[in-house]
């Protein structure tokens, strides 16, 4: 949320407007490589801004960004990948596979 002093109550959701936005400089997407070798990449997903009022005591607008992130595995070392099985005691198959 931006906007707003530390301390100062959350702004009032129910009259929030939807405002329409443009990208101005791209959507990043942050490679990270973790410390069990794994490599994955983060892109953060806007899916809403909303423009909740103003700040009583700035003045300034309250906005509100709805966001996902978005994940996704780039490469893992061999000896963390399991072969992909079913619980124990399945023996139906699995949906979609005959």
């Amino acid at each position: 949320m931006m906007g707003g002093a530390p301390g100062q109550p959350a702004p009032d959701l129910s009259k929030a407007e939807i405002v329409d936005y443009t990208v101005v400089t791209g959507e990043p997407v942050v490679k990270l490589k973790l410390k069990d070798g794994s490599v994955i990449e983060v892109k953060l997903i806007i899916m809403n801004i909303l423009r909740a009022g103003n700040d009583p005591a700035t003045g300034l607008p309250f906005y509100v960004v709805q966001s996902a992130p978005l994940v996704r595995l780039v490469e893992s070392p061999k000896e963390l990948r399991k072969i992909p099985g079913r619980p124990a005691g399945d023996t139906k198959s699995l949906p979609g596979f005959a």
